[in-house]
């Protein structure tokens, strides 16, 4: 199944995108969604951002759906 997945602050800048598309299994979870997008980065980035699905948090042991929108956030700091 086909998921998108939108990716903000390291993640994005790894990936020199917004957001990507990867090819999940049926009921694949929002965690095996993130380590298919870990896959594709060669430069380090935080190991556990938090996870959304369809704009509402979830845990990475949530089911993802075809068509769902999985966003990535690693963690910030401020100032």
């Amino acid at each position: 199944m086909k998921v998108r997945v939108l990716l903000f602050a390291s993640y994005a800048d790894a990936l020199g995108a917004d957001s990507v598309v990867v090819d999940a299994q049926d009921g694949a979870t929002a965690s095996d969604v993130l380590a298919l997008v870990q896959r594709r980065i060669t430069v380090p980035v935080p190991p556990r951002p938090m996870v959304a699905i369809n704009a509402t948090y979830a845990e990475g042991s949530e089911v993802v759906r075809e068509g769902d929108e999985v966003a990535v956030i690693p963690p910030v700091a401020g100032g």
